[in-house]
């Protein structure tokens, strides 16, 4: 339980020590005297979220320090298993909020993080605040509250284990079939790489060999004509031979005479005979070449077939030799997940059935849990002074979900023999907060968070039903520490341990303090709260009247 709260410079609380008991500890003050501030402050050592304007004006920080003490079996396995020493099984929280808005949480002087503190707070206090109403007027809070009810997860924490390997055995198995898809459009590509270049055997540099022969063979015929055609020029009728022999003739009467001439003369003897040399090796030459229709037929194909794959891959011949031995490697390396999938296929539908079996039976515990809910819930409304409000679960099947199949709303019936509504539907504001203080009674034995704080829970309520309200979180008290903020003097009567928080000037700066009060204290707050300020005798002796009348309340 929460036996102590310790706060210093806290927006106007300067410092207080505030005890508090076993049972129910009620907290009462004017508006505006800072009750807020005090959940406030309790939320801060809870982790929730704080900012830098709750920090006294002028401090460097703002220090709260709660001590919690006869820690539950699941607190304490908790704190075992972050490794947070709990002697005498109790421990202290501080939170550090910093003027400059930072903040540091501590755990037994160990610092400790906001979330580490939502955690371990989760089990140690549970706040019902106005806005928690809230949870009323959301359908999808409802299954979570008839579980709360229940008590018994048995059959809860089955399933989820069970739609959980459900879960993770459909993801494998999706994962494995969008990698099975995956191998059969690769094993296409590759195959389609492996015989596209394997058909054509490649060798290394072939495309630039079969591109210089292709382009000799194809001026081969032209070439072999210009040589014969040169050869003609040489020898043929009226060629170059013939017209040297005839300049040859004309000055070879003269040539004895005339040395010079004599020179000249042997000059066209000599082009005359390596003319017909010449003429005589072009012959040869044009004899050697060779005329291949079909190499050149051969060589235009399959540097097409060579060129075109080249386009299509954007490689060149070493990297199309290289693209054909890595596709080979690769599917061979290519592993077909067909019997996994196969395996995981039976096994998801065999936890279908396993989990859709296990959900009826989830659905059929809830159904009778429904009825007994709307049963205790109904005669605790009566009690409230809501005689005449019917609570009806309205339960129905739906989707498989990690909660089950089960859809779960609360309907409320103002006046018997009317249609049950939704809740959002009907209730007012003070409705709201008797519905769940209800609810809250009907759980509180079902959980083991020790400590349950209600803020303003007489929000919209008065009279006879402000008292029943009282009753019931007295009642409610004798299984769990109760703290709560009342303005009500019906509710503030039951208290065990009576604080009030009150306003004060001192040195021209507002601060607030919290005091714990005796009987007498407890009479004059009382009477301030049923009569105002400057209570007289009678007013007194009423509230004095009213605090005996509560202690033998049953």
């Amino acid at each position: 339980m929460l036996k102590e709260i310790y706060i210093r410079n806290l927006a106007v609380i300067r410092e207080a020590v505030i005890p508090l008991v076993n049972g129910l500890n009620i907290f009462t003050g004017e508006t505006g005297a800072g009750k807020s501030i005090l959940i406030n402050g309790i939320n801060a050592v809870l982790g929730q979220r704080c900012t830098k304007d709750i920090v006294r004006t002028g401090c460097d920080k703002a220090v709260i320090t709660a001590l919690f003490t006869d820690l539950s079996p699941e607190a304490a396995a908790k704190l075992d298993e972050l490794g947070i020493s709990h002697e005498n099984n109790e421990i202290t929280v501080t939170r550090e909020i910093s003027a400059d808005g930072g903040s540091v949480s501590r755990v037994n002087h160990r610092t400790a993080s906001a979330s580490l503190l939502k955690e371990i707070g989760s089990m140690l206090i549970n706040i019902h605040g106005q806005h928690d109403n809230q949870i009323l007027l959301d359908s999808d809070k409802h299954l979570r509250i008839l579980d709360d009810f229940g008590g018994d997860n048995t059959l809860l924490n089955a399933y989820r284990e069970t739609f959980r390997e459900l879960q993770q055995t459909a993801r494998k198995l999706g994962d494995l079939k969008r990698q099975e898809q995956f191998r059969i459009e690769r094993s296409r590509y590759l195959n389609e790489i492996i015989n596209d270049i394997g058909e054509l055997d490649l060798e290394e540099n072939e495309d630039a060999i079969l591109e210089q022969e292709y382009h000799t063979a194809k001026n081969s015929e032209k070439t072999i004509i210009a040589l014969k055609n040169a050869v003609q020029s040489i020898i043929g009728d009226e060629g170059a031979n013939d017209i040297i022999v005839s300049a040859e003739r004309e000055i070879a009467g003269y040539t004895d005479g005339i040395l010079s001439l004599n020179n000249l003369y042997e000059r066209l003897s000599a082009a005359e005979i390596e003319l017909a040399d010449i003429a005589s090796e072009l012959e040869s030459l044009s004899e050697k070449i060779e005329l291949d229709g079909q190499r050149l037929e051969y060589l235009g194909e399959r540097l097409g077939n060579i060129n075109r794959l080249k386009r299509k891959y954007a490689q060149d011949c070493t990297g199309l030799i290289q693209l054909y031995d890595n596709a080979c490697t690769e599917i061979m390396q290519l592993d077909s997940s067909l019997d996994e999938i196969e395996k995981l296929s039976s096994r998801k539908e065999e936890l279908l059935r396993t989990v859709t079996n296990q959900a009826k039976s989830l659905y059929d515990y809830r159904e009778k849990t429904a009825e007994k809910f709307a049963a205790q819930v109904t005669a605790e409304l009566e009690f409230l002074n809501m005689s005449g409000v019917v609570i009806k679960v309205r339960h129905e099947k739906g989707k498989l979900t990690s909660n089950g199949m089960d859809s779960v709303e609360f309907l409320i019936s103002a006046n018997r023999g009317e249609e049950p509504k939704p809740i959002s539907k009907i209730a007012s504001g003070g409705e709201l907060s008797r519905i769940m203080l209800a609810l809250k009674s009907v759980i509180a034995d079902k959980d083991s968070i020790p400590t349950m704080i209600f803020d303003e829970i007489d929000t919209g309520v008065s009279g006879k039903a402000a008292q029943k309200i009282g009753i019931k979180l007295r009642d409610i008290s004798r299984v769990r520490q109760v703290i709560c903020v009342t303005h009500l003097s019906q509710i503030a009567v039951m208290a065990k341990n009576h604080l009030m928080i009150e306003k004060k000037i001192i040195d021209s700066r507002t601060e607030t303090s919290v005091t714990s009060l005796d009987l007498d204290g407890r009479i004059a707050e009382i009477a301030r709260i049923m009569g105002g300020e400057d209570p007289s005798r009678l007013m007194l002796d009423n509230a004095r009247a009213e605090i005996e009348k509560a202690a033998n309340l049953q």
